[in-house]
């Protein structure tokens, strides 16, 4: 059964950084895309960025562009999402999934960026 187990949300300052992961189980990890999305209130599901699964090539949307940075450990199973100089615009609940995503999403982890 495919999971994803995101961590690390909360409320924090525009300005401020917050680093999310997610563990991930089910499949073959190593061998496998991965991307975080993202859901603010009211709006679809939006892909933010994705990295390779030998994590060489890496994309964004140009809303982070140059803000977050995604990054993978194999031997954990964890893709890791570092998120600079947030903005109130990146308020939204976060996930993980393959790209391109399987049907089950985990619970997704809240990021608030409020003053």
């Amino acid at each position: 059964q495919v999971q994803f187990v995101e961590s690390g949300g909360g409320l924090v300052r525009p300005g401020g950084s917050l680093t999310l992961s997610c563990v991930a189980s089910g499949f073959t990890f190593s061998d496998t895309a991965m991307s975080w999305y993202r859901q603010a209130p009211g709006k679809e599901r939006e892909l933010v960025g994705h990295i390779t699964y030998y994590g060489r090539d890496l994309a964004y949307a140009n809303s982070v562009k140059g803000r977050f940075t995604i990054s993978r450990d194999n031997d954990k199973n964890t893709v890791y999402l570092q998120m600079n100089n947030l903005k109130p615009d990146d308020t939204a609940v976060y996930f993980c999934n393959t790209n391109p995503p399987q049907d089950d999403w985990g619970q997704g982890i809240q990021v608030t960026v409020s003053s």
